[in-house]
C-alpha cells in the first residue's frame, strides 16, 4: 500500500507551556532531516506568550472546587487565532487520554494533511470550552496519564513525518513496518550470519525472493497471532 502526498510539505504547529521539551526530539534523526529537506516545518509556540497576565500565567483554579489547575481559554484562543490568520489548518488536535487511540492507519491518513495544530494539555486539563469550540480532533497515545501532552505530540509528529515521501532513505521501509496491514513486522537480521552459534534463518541467505517474501509474511502472521492477536480480529 502506498500513500501519495499531494502537497509539497507539511507544517505542524505545537502549542505548549514547555517549548524546551521539543528541542532535542526535533533536532535529530528523521525529524531533523525532514526539516532540512523542506518536507516539514515545525512551529513551537509558548502559550505564555499569549497570556495577558503580568506573570504570564496560563492556568487558574477550576470552578466547583476540584483539585488541580486548569489551562485557561484565552491564551489558547489567542494563539490559535493568530495561527489561523496566517494559514488554513486541516486539524486542530488536542492530545488527551480520552481521545481516539492513535494507531498506524491514523498516522497514514494524517501524513496526507498539509497544516495541523497540536495543543498539548497540562496541569489538570484545559477549559472544556476549548474542546467544544476550538478543537477538531482529540487523540490519545494510550490508556494512561502523562504529565502533559508534549510527549504525545512528539510521538504523533514522528509517526506521521516519517511517512512523508523523502523523509526516510528507503520509502518502502516505512510501508513494511509493524501495523501496516494490521500485522506486526517479521524478524530482521544483519551480518554476521552466524554469531556464537546463533544463525540467521537459511531462507534469508538463499537469495530466492519469492520464498523470502512468503517466509516474511508467515512470520508476520505468526508473531501477530502470538503477540497481538487482537489485530487479527
Amino acid at each position: 500500500m502506498t500513500y501519495q502526498k499531494l502537497n509539497e510539505y507539511m507544517r505542524i504547529d505545537i502549542l505548549t507551556v514547555l517549548p524546551e521539551m521539543f528541542e532535542s526530539p526535533l533536532g535529530c534523526s528523521i525529524l531533523k532531516r525532514a526539516q532540512q529537506k523542506g518536507l516539514v516545518e515545525f512551529g513551537i509556540h509558548n502559550l505564555r506568550d499569549y497570556s495577558t497576565n503580568k506573570h504570564r500565567k496560563v492556568d487558574d483554579y477550576p470552578f466547583g472546587g476540584e483539585a488541580g489547575m486548569v489551562m485557561q481559554i484565552e491564551p489558547i484562543d489567542r494563539c490559535i487565532a493568530a495561527l489561523k490568520a496566517e494559514r488554513d489548518y486541516d486539524e486542530v488536535i488536542f492530545t488527551s487520554p480520552d481521545g481516539e487511540l492513535f494507531d498506524q492507519p491514523m498516522a497514514n491518513s494524517m501524513s496526507m494533511l498539509e497544516n495541523i495544530i497540536i495543543l498539548c494539555g497540562h496541569y489538570k486539563g484545559i477549559d472544556y470550552r476549548i474542546r467544544e469550540h476550538l478543537i477538531t480532533r482529540e487523540i490519545s497515545v494510550g490508556d494512561y496519564v502523562l504529565t502533559g501532552g508534549e510527549l504525545p505530540a512528539i510521538i504523533i509528529s514522528d509517526a506521521i513525518v516519517r511517512l512523508i515521501p523523502g523523509a526516510i532513505g528507503d520509502e518502502q521501509s516505512a510501508l513494511s513496518d509493524s501495523f501496516q496491514d494490521n500485522l506486526l513486522a517479521p524478524p530482521v537480521y544483519t551480518r554476521p550470519a552466524d554469531y556464537n552459534g546463533w544463525r540467521v534463518p537459511d531462507i534469508l541467505l538463499s537469495g530466492h525472493e519469492a520464498r523470502i517474501s512468503e517466509w516474511r509474511h508467515e512470520q508476520a502472521v505468526e508473531r501477530t497471532r502470538r503477540l497481538r492477536p487482537d489485530l487479527l480480529k
